[in-house]
């Protein structure tokens, strides 16, 4: 049962202080963002009351931050831009936390409503440009409503699935005053971390759904990012387990069960191990917290459309919506693997008997891809290969901690190659939209939400010059961050498809060899330059005991555009009219 939260401010204030009060009382974690004439209020108010917000050096950046605060936390991520170019700023990250599914509340200052639309400084459609990038934007045209307007942009944010709510806040609603009574600033508890409600798919369904899995010899479950949303991983955990169920994930589902686990198959989609194979051969799949994409379908040729697919969603409309499901669940991923569990409880002994043989298939089949893959990830070549550095971080990084994964290579190789070792969200790319630039500003968010835990934020080295200017707020915070920045002097990602599609006619995928080691040192932060692949394991250690300051690991990878992609030798491979093979 939720329950309401109130603190005792009352009297005159203005709208930026009723904002920072409600803020305050909901517990709001470290702010991100870039303050303006409009929100000035609202700044003033933010170190009265207690909270903590952080100068950025780009908007873009805040929206990152906040994303990875809210993805390690399940609490909304809050982020601020001022009017015009401030909040548009925020349209990349925002859409990020969009598709994403994560919580964010983001604050952007509006022009002052007595002259607004005759030519004010930065003036624009912004409420229009950005209402397309959130699941919800708030105007707010009465200060007295702050409070009331705040309350609904957390229950937005956290309920269904969880989304980014814009508060679109115009100067004098932020300058102007009015004297709130103490009932007014109240919250309810439970719209303050994601899921604030759960519902359980209907009980039919899932007897029906329950029928299908018991007579399945080869059912497999495919789980999304919505696990981790859900916090889900324990139920999945007993459900796979109870029944015998191997578990197939994305990328953004690693960790819903542990890599180590070994009823794990690995990543499914674009990239696997042996899942695509498992997926192929299945009587019946189980779809959970997935939204069933491009990346995770191969383009949507998987899987093979003779298999009953049932499918689990908090969103009835992603049901079916690219793949027909036999069977759909509509509820919440915990709450349904829970009662599927329930529901199959008295026949789990007999399943696990049926599934023996299926379940003994995995261990050698994934002992055939670790030795085809051996080559790569005990790579002695110099510059280093990409594998090899996942398998340095396979055997360095703690149980604890947090890889945060930039678009492009960072995302690709980790989530191929990278294994958690608990159940959790413990890797964090960026596949809502799948941005470059996430690598740095997400770490930031990710370490200022885990303080105690490592946190390694990876990135390309085109990713990292977008956001560079980050690296000084990750030294005036004083995280004890990590930064990998794969440095193949290159757009690596568009060089590799120009070396496989174009026949290695490449336009601008070539950048200016940099090292990043050295630029770290001079902004104050560690700086570790490796060329050898020997030198990666002591690297990552000492970036991980550096506490006080980032650590930047530069790390020379091959420029060889054949070796470039993680699962793919395009050297050899064939592609066709409208393929795309990464």
């Amino acid at each position: 049962m939720s329950t309401i939260l109130q603190n005792r401010p009352s009297g005159p204030m203005t709208g930026g202080r009723a904002l920072a009060e409600m803020l305050h009382l909901s517990g709001a974690g470290p702010m991100f963002g870039m303050g303006g004439f409009q929100l000035l209020p609202f700044y003033d108010a933010v170190g009265l009351v207690g909270l903590t917000h952080h100068l950025i050096n780009d908007e873009r950046c805040g929206a990152f931050a906040a994303d990875a605060y809210a993805r390690v936390t399940n609490r909304p991520g809050i982020c601020d831009g001022t009017l015009g170019p401030g909040a548009t700023n925020l349209v990349t990250g925002l859409v990020e936390s969009l598709n994403g599914g994560i919580p964010v509340i983001a604050i952007a200052g509006d022009t002052n409503r007595a002259h607004s639309w005759k030519n004010m400084t930065q003036e624009c459609r912004q409420a229009e440009i950005l209402k397309p990038a959130v699941k919800e934007l708030i105007r707010v045209e009465m200060t007295s409503r702050i409070p009331e307007l705040v309350r609904r942009a957390f229950a937005v944010a956290t309920s269904g699935r969880p989304g980014p709510v814009l508060l679109d806040v115009p100067e004098d609603v932020a300058h102007g005053s009015h004297d709130f009574a103490a009932e007014e600033f109240v919250i309810d508890e439970a719209t303050l971390k994601a899921p604030a409600r759960r519902i359980r798919p209907d009980r039919a369904d899932l007897e029906r759904a329950a029928k299908l899995i018991a007579k399945a010899k080869r059912p497999l479950l495919l789980t999304g990012g919505g696990i981790h949303l859900s916090e889900a991983w324990e139920a999945l955990t007993r459900f796979a387990e109870a029944q015998s169920i191997p578990v197939a994930h994305t990328m953004s589902g690693k960790g819903g069960i542990a890599c180590s686990n070994p009823l794990n198959v690995g990543l499914f989609g674009r990239y696997s191990r042996i899942a695509n194979d498992l997926i192929e051969a299945s009587d019946c799949l189980i779809s959970v917290g997935c939204k069933l994409g491009e990346i995770a379908t191969k383009r949507f040729a998987l899987p093979p459309r003779h298999i009953p697919v049932i499918h689990l969603d908090i969103v009835a409309e992603e049901i079916g919506r690219c793949i027909p499901a036999e069977i759909a669940l509509w509820g919440d991923a915990r709450a349904g693997l829970n009662d599927l569990h329930d529901a199959l409880s008295d026949s789990g002994a007999q399943a696990r008997a049926a599934r023996t043989d299926y379940v003994a298939e995995i261990a050698p089949r994934m002992k055939k891809w670790e030795e085809d893959a051996a080559p790569r990830l005990n790579s002695r070549d110099r510059p280093v290969h990409m594998a090899r550095l996942c398998r340095e971080l396979n055997k360095t990084l703690p149980a604890d901690s947090i890889l945060v994964a930039d678009g492009g290579f960072a995302g690709h190789w980790t989530g191929l190659l990278y294994d958690t070792k608990r159940a959790g969200r413990h890797f964090m790319p960026d596949r809502g939209f799948a941005s470059i630039g996430y690598g740095l500003p997400g770490g930031i968010g990710a370490c200022l939400a885990a303080p105690d835990r490592p946190v390694i934020a990876m990135s390309g080295d085109g990713g990292f010059n977008m956001m560079l200017g980050e690296l000084e707020t990750a030294r005036r915070t004083g995280c004890g961050l990590t930064v990998i920045v794969i440095n193949n002097a290159a757009s690596g990602y568009v060089k590799a498809l120009q070396h496989a599609m174009m026949g290695g006619r490449y336009q601008s995928a070539d950048l200016h060899e940099m090292d990043y080691a050295a630029i770290a040192r001079t902004m104050g932060c560690g700086g570790i330059r490796v060329e050898d692949p020997e030198e990666l394991s002591p690297a990552l250690r000492r970036g991980i005991e550096e506490c006080d300051r980032p650590t930047v690991i530069d790390v020379v990878v091959t420029r060889d555009p054949s070796q470039m992609l993680p699962a793919v030798d395009n050297r050899t491979v064939e592609i066709k009219q409208g393929d795309r093979v990464a």
